[in-house]
């Protein structure tokens, strides 16, 4: 059983940034990998990026690349997401999601999901 707790979200500017946390309470967190997801408004819930458990395989969707980063720390079991050069478009809940398999995807793939913090971009 893993808990996921996300904070860090809110109002930015276009240009700007913003810096998510997951909290992850529970056994094995070095374990599983680690993601982030987002649902924009009126849309469903799209893949951001994901990391290994070991660090060693990173993914993230087209839309982010160059933007965001996604990074985990094993000991204080928790995974980030550095988001810069925000768009309106990245405005969406954004959750925190782990896996037992290795940087799936598919939502359906993720076992555990915190319940999500907001961010909006502003134009």
């Amino acid at each position: 059983q893993v808990q996921l707790v996300e904070s860090g979200g809110g109002l930015v500017q276009a240009g700007g940034s913003l810096r998510l946390s997951c909290a992850a309470s529970g056994r094995a967190f070095s374990s599983y990998t680690m993601a982030w997801f987002r649902q924009p408004p009126g849309k469903e819930r799209e893949f951001v990026a994901s990391i290994s458990y070991y660090v060693g395989s990173i993914r993230y969707a087209d839309s982010v690349k160059g933007r965001f980063t996604i990074s985990r720390d094993n000991a204080k079991n928790t995974v980030s997401l550095q988001m810069n050069s925000l768009k309106p478009e990245d405005t969406a809940v954004y959750y925190c999601a782990a896996s037992l398999l290795h940087v799936p995807v598919a939502e359906t793939n993720y076992r555990y999901w915190g319940q999500g913090t907001q961010v909006t971009v502003s134009s």
